[in-house]
């Protein structure tokens, strides 16, 4: 079916609940440290047809072996068989239990996906109603064949409007430009691989902030889960990575009486969970977050999605299997399994902390109820968790971009830090629109 015509923004809402990490059946390595071998000394080509025999360790020593790695007992269902990618990981965003992985801990191109890394570093620091006026240098040293949004010279352009350009039309133009306010390329890529180690996302070595194909630059499917959490505990970020279609704002040009105008155009999001396409349905409870695809990477993808009350994180990495959106099949059918399998398998491993939430505790003079913001709102440092103050009754602004009114937020505290453990709210339930296309639609 074609792509959703209507301008539509879902927002995973947000409500304030403490609950405790579920025993895992291997121990965390919180502090692992990075694997063996310089990232820079990594090839940029297609990676061998194994994995390393040993990987990193960080969220538990099952999740630094090769091949599958998933606890199957009596009600577990199977998983599936049809999934041919290199590496891929399910786990609870809530809980941070991880269900289930496939080479979790392999270091491998990202393509897009590490957007997620560089929305989640930059978000805190502009205002959306930021405006830019786009110089040639802003736009120097993008890659031969990259995705656009179709960024002008010599135009001017919000802040909201450039983060739509990178989380819908995953353009390049638009994470140039936003570095560019960021003091360059060099310092944001600098200020993305500390976050990634603050995040404890040690798999991680950026060298390009669009993902663009580069010598040395690898993530995982560990690391890439780790970076989505962290980034959807920001109100901007669940918006844009929710958001189905947008106006971006076209060039400058004269009508026939000689008037000024700035007619916009339509860009759609490229995840096709989220706005389908003719092979692929939109997926029951998807709210985000980003795919990828370059030569070197094959496709990538991070998805987001509730269903019945659980929501799940799914990060599917190059699948051998040469089909039409493949990357979204296999993600959606590891979805199905989740949702079924949530509650009744024994996790593998966990989702780890960033560094400053699990050293928190062990401050003096800490709070102990472990409040902090995570709207974006913050100091401005792109770290999780280190907000000043939480969002109360925020809701959705409708920018620039001429997609409707967002549905709100709804007030609390986004990110609860409690005796060192990184905690995602309990409940994130999706908007109506979403709710209703879920009834309407296949529940398998």
């Amino acid at each position: 079916m074609p792509a959703p015509k209507k301008t539509a923004r879902r927002s995973l809402l947000v409500t304030t609940a403490v609950l405790s990490s579920l025993a895992l059946a291997a121990p965390a390595a919180v502090a692992a440290p990075k694997p063996s071998g310089s990232p820079s000394a990594s090839p940029s080509g297609s990676p061998s047809a194994t994995p390393p025999a040993s990987m990193s360790t960080v969220g538990g020593a099952r999740l630094g072996r090769p091949g599958t790695q998933v606890n199957l007992a009596s009600g577990v269902p199977v998983l599936p068989k049809d999934v041919s990618a290199r590496s891929w990981i399910v786990s609870d965003a809530e809980t941070g239990d991880v269900l289930a992985a496939h080479n979790a801990h392999w270091r491998l191109a990202p393509a897009s996906t590490l957007k997620m890394l560089f929305a989640d570093t930059l978000l805190p620091k502009f205002p959306s109603t930021t405006e830019h006026k786009v110089i040639p240098s802003d736009l120097a040293g993008i890659g031969s064949g990259s995705s656009m949004v179709g960024i002008k010279e010599d135009e001017t352009y919000t802040v909201h409007d450039l983060w739509l350009g990178v989380f819908l039309r995953s353009g390049n133009d638009a994470v140039h430009v936003l570095s560019a306010m960021n003091k360059g390329v060099e310092n944001t890529v600098k200020e993305m691989n500390a976050h990634a180690e603050e995040l404890q996302a040690l798999d991680t070595h950026v060298v390009s902030p669009d993902g663009y194909d580069a010598q040395g630059q690898v993530s995982s499917a560990y690391d890439l889960t780790l970076i989505a959490r962290s980034g959807l505990q920001k109100k901007d970020f669940r918006e844009y990575a929710s958001t189905v279609s947008a106006k971006f704002p076209g060039e400058t040009t004269k009508d026939k009486k000689g008037k000024t105008v700035r007619k916009p155009f339509e860009i759609q999001n490229t995840n096709r969970l989220l706005s389908g396409d003719a092979d692929v349905p939109v997926y029951q409870g998807i709210a985000g977050v980003k795919n990828g695809n370059t030569t070197n990477a094959g496709a990538t993808f991070t998805g987001v999605a509730e269903r019945n009350g659980k929501v799940l994180l799914v990060t599917v990495m190059n699948p051998e299997k040469d089909e039409h959106n493949e990357v979204y099949k296999e993600t959606a059918r590891l979805f199905d399994w989740g949702f079924k399998a949530a509650g009744k398998v024994q996790p593998v491993g966990e989702l780890v902390p960033p560094k400053s939430a699990a050293q928190g505790a062990d401050r003096p003079g800490s709070n102990p109820s472990g409040e902090a913001g995570g709207s974006g709102d913050g100091d401005g440092s792109g770290k999780a968790g280190t907000g000043s103050k939480p969002v109360a009754s925020a809701s959705a602004a409708d920018g620039s971009s001429g997609i409707g009114t967002a549905l709100g937020i709804t007030g609390g505290v986004l990110v609860l830090l409690a005796a060192g453990a990184f905690l995602i709210n309990r409940r994130w339930p999706l908007p109506d629109l979403v709710r209703r296309r879920a009834r309407s639609g296949d529940d398998s």
